[in-house]
């Protein structure tokens, strides 16, 4: 007798459905399963013949037959053997194969026939509900995370008797409450405080900045300035996920079983921080059976990239397409698979190998072309796609003796980054793809950029002293249209573009890629090939971020600016300094 079961496969991060077809026949006693199985599927038949057996169902001395239908699409993992169990059951005539139609099924089985936790509940539950069934059967302890699927019955069993009793009528499961699940409410957990982290105004307020509009940050400086400490506040800043965003996350942290016990679904923006020696299937996603890598696990989060020079240069350059399109995609050889990956990067790295050039105090011991290599690992495209660009300073010793912090706390530039968000909202309401500034496709910008006269020609400035790529420019245009939500102001004012260029220094300054005539940095100091620091000094026309090193370009760029463009000095500084930032609202 033939009987038939659905269950799922996963494909990336959505299920598909697949329908297990079991034939009982005369002949010689065999089980064997067939569709593409790996591994783990072909071990299932040796624990669903002992589970039955150990359940106490006595099977007839037949061959059976198992097919997962498409036979085309590999499957795997251990959620095919409730089905099986059940399809062999009702191929042996010892249970009714009408209840079987109604839901999709899917479980481990343990030898004595306990149910056991499976990955990939959720989009097994999606799938379910988009195909038209009643409910799903798992596991008890993934009831949870199936019910956060609405309009969908989910029945939580714990053991192959308890499902066979169910299906027979022997025993009715009530299905599982959905109450206190499918909605969140604020966030799941207490974050560091942006208060903890002494001195460094300016960077907090670009973190403030990259935040309201979903921008990526380099952060570079000496070792102990605080780089990563802030990077680990970033999320704390963030906007709360809504509830579509956190069943996004919750599903690629579910098909990769890394759900926390009793917690069903991510209510907290994810922050991601992997070690350099991370490979690039590591980054994206791949393996022989593709699974998500770090970039979709930081999906609507922060993925923070520390070292960045000390990752390896085919790592850094597989992620120009996804930071793009906010979507990886990955060719198989039957089939594609599609990736979510709507980050925040956020990166930080040492100025050279050794930590200290240009850092005042100290002497760069590095020789000129171990600096040069050191800088050519981050290519000119990825540079290219990111936002802000920071240098970071050792922390002063006046914020470090004082008892009390005077820092403005997370809360306070949260609360700053919602409002922004909120008129981002507003602004994007007939935009359903666009939901923060950074993800405005460039078609869109002009029709919601309105410049100033003197933004105008800052930007056009911008553009043809440095020769900045159309990427470059469009980058900035939303750089400044984000200070612009910052602050509230109607259109994008002379004083947003001018933070908006103070925040791109690479682009600038030419900080990283210098053009040095005959590859020679400057501030050489002239015994053993070793660094000694400029003289440090503020830049002209405001407080932007000192230059590391450059060709003067950046002093004219200013003056030029100043004399083309209405100065700002009435209006206000991009960035306060010092004490100055504790005032800011």
């Amino acid at each position: 007798m033939l009987a038939r079961v659905r269950s799922g496969a996963l494909m990336g991060i959505d299920a598909v459905v697949v329908e297990c077809e079991v034939d009982m026949a005369l002949g010689l006693p065999y089980f064997n399963v067939v569709g593409l199985p790996e591994g783990a599927v072909r071990e299932s038949k040796v624990r669903v013949v002992s589970a039955l057996k150990n359940t106490g169902f006595e099977l007839p001395q037949k061959r059976v037959t198992v097919n997962l239908a498409p036979a085309d699409l590999r499957k795997d993992g251990v959620a095919f053997e409730l089905p099986i169990a059940l399809g062999v059951l009702a191929a042996a005539k010892l249970l009714e194969e009408a209840p079987l139609g109604r839901c999709l099924f899917g479980g481990e089985l343990s030898l004595d026939g306990t149910l056991k936790p499976i990955k990939g509940v959720l989009p097994l539950a999606v799938a379910a509900r988009d195909k038209g069934f009643e409910g799903v059967m798992v596991p008890a302890a993934n009831a949870a995370e199936a019910a956060l699927v609405e309009g969908l019955s989910v029945l939580p069993v714990t053991s192959l008797r308890e499902a066979v009793d169910h299906l027979t009528g022997t025993r009715v499961i009530p299905p599982f409450s959905r109450q206190g699940v499918s909605h969140p409410v604020g966030r799941g957990r207490a974050e560091p405080d942006m208060a903890d982290v002494r001195g460094q105004p300016d960077l907090k307020l670009a973190l403030e900045l990259a935040a309201a509009g979903g921008h990526n940050v380099l952060m570079c400086g000496p070792p102990g300035s605080g780089k990563t400490m802030l990077a680990r506040r970033l999320p704390g800043i963030l906007p709360a996920m809504t509830f579509a965003e956190s069943l996004e996350v919750t599903k690629v942290y579910s098909v990769l079983g890394l759900l926390n016990e009793g917690h069903a679904l991510v209510r907290e923006r994810p922050f991601r921080a992997p070690h350099h020696t991370l490979s690039d299937a590591g980054l994206v996603g791949g393996g022989p059976m593709a699974r998500p890598g770090e970039l979709s696990l930081a999906h609507h989060g922060v993925l923070f990239l520390d070292e960045l020079p000390e990752f390896r240069r085919n790592v850094l350059e597989v992620l120009r397409q996804p930071l793009e399109e906010g979507i990886i995609h990955l060719a198989r050889a039957n089939q594609n698979i599609s990736y979510p990956c709507q980050v925040m990067l956020v990166a930080a790295m040492n100025p050279c190998p050794c930590g200290y050039f240009n850092v005042p105090g100290h002497t760069c011991t590095c020789p000129e072309h171990r600096v040069f290599d050191y800088h050519a690992r981050v290519s000119g495209p990825l540079l290219d796609r990111v936002d802000i660009t920071l240098q970071t300073r050792p922390v002063e010793y006046h914020h470090l003796a004082r008892a009390e912090t005077k820092e403005p706390s997370s809360r306070h530039h949260r609360e700053r980054v919602e409002a922004a968000r909120q008129r981002q909202r507003e602004r994007y309401r007939d935009e359903p793809s666009v939901h923060c500034n950074a993800q405005l496709p460039s078609h869109l910008l002009r029709r919601h950029c309105v410049l100033s006269a003197g933004a105008e020609r800052m930007l056009e400035l911008a553009v043809r002293r440095h020769g900045l790529s159309a990427r470059a420019h469009d980058r900035l245009l939303k750089l400044a249209l984000t200070r612009a939500d910052l602050e509230d102001h109607g259109r994008i004012e002379d004083v947003d573009m001018r933070l908006a260029i103070d925040c791109r220094a690479l682009d600038r300054r030419g900080w990283l890629h210098s053009n040095t005539q005959g590859g020679t940095l400057p501030h050489r100091s002239g015994t053993g090939g070793r660094w000694r620091p400029p003289a440090d000094g503020p830049l002209p026309g405001g407080r932007g971020v000192t230059p590391q090193w450059g060709d003067g370009g950046a002093s004219s760029f200013e003056e030029e600016t100043r004399r083309d463009a209405p100065s700002v000095s009435s209006v206000g500084a991009p960035f306060p300094s010092g004490d100055e930032a504790t005032s800011v609202s």
